[in-house]
């Protein structure tokens, strides 16, 4: 596809966070309205588009080198059938991660993706959602009368993907119907119009990632603006939304004590009074793997995220794999003074965990 072409299709999807260049469908996607829906408007837009036979496996993206490959496959679509339906634990956020996408369009420097995805970089969205949630019912029917939480961002940022497939829609519609189901899910974009009266009923917790400008800027590409992340926001909380916020990672830079105090004002600023009573943080300093730091500095060589293991603690994790954070001391100082600007602008609001 020439450029001028990919320019075009953009125009005609302007409303798109994200505009894949290429699309691969597996072929029993296309027996399900979501694949065949997806797969006529890739037509219909002009995209590019592949047969292949596992969404799993996707070995002949174009690009000649390692890093070409990546960046291509970044806006690469894989549209296929999760087989999979048992579902992963998501602690501390949810008792599971229901699996709706895998894989992000975002460019941002420290993903925890960068090394869980390997060599599939590329976006996989899943169109036999109706046998997804049917996992997640029988899960909170498990757990009567306990209350369980599904986290739908675990691998994806859906709410970049929504005005593709439409998944997060069905979810929040299905999870509004269950008295002891909730949904979760964290995003970095601001495309939520199509969620604003879906009958959430007040069992989905929208949240937004969001971070001080110096790491917006240098190290989140191809995400939504702050401003449009908490305009989002206060619409998500208008329509009767439960609302939370990501400050993740918290990053220690000259002058962040200026760059997170920045941000909490600027929410304070933005938020309307009557969305405070029912609103949630949670606070996740930055970590990185030597697994982690090889791929970041290998896809991202020109980056400037602070990685020196020197600089660093090593804490073990429950999986017996550990990662490098902040000395306590550092850890301590930033979530003090996060914590105390959080509380003086929103005392109301809940601080779920610091780690």
């Amino acid at each position: 596809m020439s450029v001028q072409t990919i320019e075009q299709s953009r125009k005609k999807t302007s409303d798109l966070s994200f505009v894949p260049e290429l699309v691969y469908f597996e072929p029993a996607a296309l027996d399900y309205p979501k694949g065949q829906r997806i797969f006529e408007w890739a037509k219909e837009t002009g995209i590019p588009y592949r047969m292949t036979t596992s969404h799993n496996r996707i070995t002949n993206l174009p690009g000649d080198t390692e890093l070409e490959q990546y960046r291509i496959a970044k806006r690469t679509l894989v549209v296929g059938i999760r087989k999979t339906l048992k579902f992963d634990t998501s602690k501390p956020s949810a008792e599971y991660a229901i699996p709706i996408a895998t894989g992000c369009m975002a460019h941002c420097h420290y993903c925890y993706l960068q090394t869980t995805l390997g060599a599939k970089p590329y976006i996989r969205v899943y169109v036999n959602t109706d046998e997804i949630m049917d996992a997640a019912l029988g899960y909170i029917q498990e757990r009567l009368p306990e209350t369980t939480r599904f986290e739908a961002a675990c691998t994806s940022d859906p709410v970049g993907l929504e005005p593709i497939t439409g998944s997060l829609r069905e979810l929040i519609d299905f999870m509004g119907q269950q008295p002891n189901g909730r949904l979760r899910f964290v995003t970095k974009f601001h495309h939520v119009d199509s969620l604003l009266d879906a009958n959430h009923n007040g069992n989905t917790r929208i949240r937004f990632s969001v971070n001080s400008k110096y790491v917006i800027k240098h190290f989140e590409p191809a995400t939504s603006r702050f401003e449009q992340r908490i305009e989002a926001a206060a619409k998500c909380a208008r329509a009767g939304y439960p609302i939370g916020f990501i400050i993740a990672p918290i990053i220690w830079f000259d002058g962040w004590q200026d760059g997170y105090g920045e941000l909490i004002d600027s929410l304070d600023e933005a938020l309307p009074p009557d969305v405070r009573t029912d609103l949630t943080f949670e606070l996740i300093q930055h970590r990185f793997t030597k697994t982690a730091k090889s791929v970041i500095e290998k896809r991202y060589p020109k980056t400037k995220l602070e990685m020196d293991i020197e600089k660093r603690k090593y804490k073990w994790g429950r999986w017996g794999q550990g990662k490098y954070v902040y000395p306590d001391e550092q850890a301590e100082a930033l979530r003090l003074f996060i914590s105390e600007r959080i509380f003086e602008r929103f005392p109301e609001a809940r601080i779920e965990y610091f780690t």
